[in-house]
């Protein structure tokens, strides 16, 4: 049995990697799987990869090609969710804002720099023609942090995933006053290059249990329910995001990998590209 340690963040997308740990699957193939949830996110996994905290990670694809742009030793496995991220933006629910307009000029709660939350708050800043060398950034780490900064009023405005945090608007702690959808895949499953390439053969049979979860996965009985009593979501917001998402069974294309990686680059967030070839199992 190889021990493999894993990290992802602690959001529905991932239900497929516990409902095959809880049912043994990566145990029948060998595989002590070793999953620890990130809260932190992108730029924390980013982190640990770099510095051999953990073997495999999924994470978001426009925060692991920045990354390996900039030196972190990892390879893309495959795509592991092809459907895009939908981004609510989001201010406290007492907080004055309205529009998406007001908050030009407003500080930007983010994960940590080079995180998700920071890099479509670039994103979506260029998309509203705001100058993005005013952009100013507050770092929360957590989304339970950034809750406190905004009803603080340390910052003004935070990008999360839509669904997860409908709670909090739901309860009032947040008002969403707009959305932002990424412009490519969303989830990869990544490697490090060492681990990858010693293991090729684990890695396969990991790949195969996962996507045989991945590609029934909506199709599992109440499925619906069981997310949303793990997620603590209402079932019919669970049903929305189910409709809207789609997980992915092969590598990421190399035009969606150079789509990402070219949006970066105009937004001045690359300096060296890496050719497709370079950064894929």
């Amino acid at each position: 049995m190889k021990e493999v340690r894993m990290v992802g963040v602690p959001e529905h997308f991932n239900l497929p990697w516990h409902l095959c740990l809880e049912n043994g699957e990566f145990n029948a193939v060998g595989i002590d799987l070793q999953w620890t949830d990130i809260p932190e996110g992108t730029g924390k996994m980013c982190q640990m990869l770099r510095q051999g905290e953990t073997d495999l990670a999924i994470i978001l694809s426009e925060g692991i090609i920045k990354d390996i742009a900039a030196g972190n030793p990892t390879l893309i496995i495959q795509e592991y969710v092809a459907s895009p991220l939908l981004w609510g933006i989001h201010v406290a629910a007492d907080s004055p804002f309205q529009t998406i307009e007001d908050l030009q000029h407003k500080r930007i709660a983010i994960s940590r720099l080079g995180s998700g939350s920071h890099l479509m708050a670039i994103v979506h800043a260029k998309k509203m023609n705001w100058n993005l060398e005013e952009l100013e950034f507050v770092v929360v780490d957590t989304l339970d942090k950034a809750v406190i900064a905004l009803q603080n009023k340390e910052a003004d405005y935070f990008m999360w995933e839509r669904f997860m945090t409908q709670p909090l608007v739901d309860q009032h702690v947040f008002r969403r006053i707009g959305e932002c959808p990424t412009p490519w895949p969303s989830f990869v499953l990544v490697g490090r290059r060492d681990f990858v390439q010693q293991h090729p053969a684990l890695v396969e049979h990991l790949v195969e249990v996962i996507n045989a979860t991945t590609s029934e996965f909506k199709s599992i009985p109440s499925i619906d329910r069981t997310l949303a009593e793990r997620y603590h979501q209402k079932v019919e917001d669970i049903n929305t995001w189910l409709s809207l998402t789609r997980w992915s069974q092969k590598q990421v294309s190399k035009v969606n990998y150079n789509k990402i990686q070219q949006q970066l680059v105009d937004l001045n967030l690359i300096d060296t590209p890496k050719q497709y070839e370079e950064i894929k199992m």
